[in-house]
Formats: structure tokens, C-alpha cells, sequence
């Protein structure tokens, strides 16, 4: 199955619950004023949000205004074309070859499928030739560290850990010493998934830069906060906490396959601005695929890939 078929099925209940709205709304009709608002309504259900709807929804009026659609098929692709022109911006990849190690630091909520993402990437880096260290400075519950090691041992790769209760900046120095040691070449530490105050989190974070940026300058290279779409807008405010926290320099979007909200993505380029690394379209190890802003916005309204 190709990628863009992967994302496609991803979004099948998201798309669905599009298509089906706009369909009812404009087919077989003469497109007017109260398409627009039809169409608002369908975005705003797939928890787009209501300022990147207007944003949209004003873009394809402005085009129904020019003469440039006509037909359901003419918004069809206008959606297309707006949503990734939306997205665009978002569309950047981990540069991982710019330092070794390169440190990711991960950071969610318990839930969001954090310790299943970290082993994902991982398996993603050593497919392509990379060494990899995992780092468990989860170290508030045993059984992170026991299923992060789960992960490790399928996918023969090293875990550095400490007992349970240890502090996890202690850990991650450890990780980080020993992946200038080894020769790795990237380096993921597993953080804690309590939804932390921000001054909490501020802190522990703060040590766990601190420390590590004494063994490789510039580290944690990538701060990436790992969300669960079926939280649909309720994502947002999570989002914008870390983000003030910690400066996050990536997100990756897991279990977009389980909603029909997978909209909440468009605020999040519209408003936040994040890049956006990878999303997860289903349980297997190869189900977590690189954010692309052309495929997503086809695969959401049910186009082909261009050629």
C-alpha cells in the first residue's frame, strides 16, 4: 500500500463526514450563499475551528465570486488547493543529519500513544541506516520503562534506564553520554505523560536541557509533542500549554484513523504554526508517515495523488 493510500484510509472517517455534508448540501444545486454556509458547517464539524473555517470558506466564495466555481467538482478542488496551501507552511521533516547525536526529546499526556510513536520513529531511523539509542527518563512509572523496553528488544536497539523514582534528568544525561560514546546518531529520551502545571514542567524540562546540553551542544535538537487526534480541538489548549513551556519544535498526530475530526490539524497550521513531523494512520509499525501537505489535503476530500 503506498503512502498516500495509508493516509487515505487514515482519514476515511474524517472525509466521510465531509464529503457526505458538502454533498448533501451543493449537489445537484446551484451553488449560492447558503452552499458557503453548509460547507462551514461541515468543516466545523471535522473540528477545523472556526477561524481557519472563515479563512477558507472566504477564499472559495472570493473564487464562486470570480467565476471559478461552478460545479461540486470546482469545490472539491478549491477545498483542495486552500487546505494545502494552509498546510504548506508545516510541512518540514526532522532534520536529523545536522547534528550526531541528534537528540529528540518527547514529550505528551499519558494516552496519546507517546511510548508506541517513540518505537515507531525509532524502527523508522534504523530502516534508514541510522544508529539509535532510546533514553526512558519516564522513570515516575515502571511500567513506561518495562514497555519501552519491550520495544527496544523487537527492535534490537539499547535502552539506557534507572530505577523507578530516579530523577529523570540524571537519565537523560546518561542516555546522552552514551550516545556520544557509542557513535549514535540519534538519540530518543521518553519523558513523563502527566499532564503537568507549567511551571512543573518548565522545570523539569529546564534540567533535562541543562544537563544534556553539557555533553552536546544545542541539544535536545527537537522538542516533539506526540497528540492524539480523537481529542479532536480539545488538542488546541494542550497544545498551546507545551508551547509556551518548552518551545516545541515539532508535533506528531497519532490515531487520526479512529475520528472524524481529523479538521483539528488546520487550526493548528492556521493558528500554532508547528511543523508537523508525522502522523499515525493506524497500529503497525510502518503506520506513522511523514507529514505532507499535498497528500493530506487530497486524501481529506478524496482526491488522487497528482502524478
Amino acid at each position: 500500500m503506498s503512502l498516500f493510500d495509508k493516509i487515505k484510509n487514515g482519514l476515511a472517517r474524517t472525509r466521510d463526514q465531509l464529503r457526505t455534508r458538502i454533498e448533501w448540501v451543493v449537489k445537484g444545486k446551484p451553488i449560492d450563499e447558503d452552499a458557503f454556509e453548509g460547507i462551514e458547517e461541515a468543516l466545523i464539524l471535522a473540528d477545523a475551528g472556526f477561524e481557519t473555517t472563515e479563512i477558507l470558506v472566504a477564499s472559495l466564495k472570493e473564487k464562486w465570486k470570480r467565476g471559478q466555481i461552478k460545479t461540486t467538482e470546482d469545490i472539491q478542488t478549491s477545498m483542495i488547493e486552500e487546505v494545502e496551501k494552509l498546510l504548506l507552511p508545516i510541512e518540514r521533516h526532522i532534520p536529523t543529519d545536522s547534528k550526531k547525536p541528534f537528540v529528540i526529546l518527547t514529550i505528551g499526556v499519558n494516552g496519546v500513544g507517546k511510548t508506541t510513536t517513540i518505537a515507531k520513529l525509532a524502527n523508522i531511523y534504523r530502516t534508514s541506516k541510522k544508529k539509535v539509542l532510546l533514553g526512558a527518563c519516564d522513570t515516575f512509572r515502571a511500567a513506561a520503562v518495562e514497555q519501552l523496553e519491550v520495544w527496544a528488544k523487537r527492535l534490537d536497539m539499547d535502552v539506557i534506564k534507572h530505577t523507578e523514582g530516579s530523577d529523570p534528568a540524571a537519565v537523560a544525561y546518561d542516555a546522552t553520554k552514551a550516545a556520544k560514546a557509542r557513535g549514535i546518531d540519534v538519540l530518543i529520551l521518553d519523558t513523563a505523560g502527566r499532564l503537568h502545571t507549567k511551571v512543573n514542567l518548565m522545570e523539569e524540562m529546564k534540567k533535562i536541557k541543562r544537563v544534556i546540553t553539557k555533553e552536546v551542544e544545542g541539544a535536545p535538537h527537537e522538542i516533539l509533542l506526540i497528540i492524539d487526534a480523537t481529542n479532536g480541538q480539545n488538542t488546541i489548549s494542550q497544545v498551546k500549554t507545551f508551547h509556551e513551556a518548552l518551545n516545541i519544535t515539532g508535533i506528531v498526530v497519532t490515531k487520526l484513523d479512529g475520528t472524524a475530526k481529523g479538521g483539528f490539524i488546520l487550526p493548528i497550521a492556521h493558528l500554532l504554526k508547528i511543523p508537523i513531523r508525522y502522523i499515525g494512520v493506524g497500529e503497525k509499525m510502518d503506520d506513522l508517515i511523514p507529514f505532507s501537505a499535498r497528500d493530506f489535503s487530497r486524501a481529506l476530500f478524496g482526491d488522487k495523488p497528482e502524478t
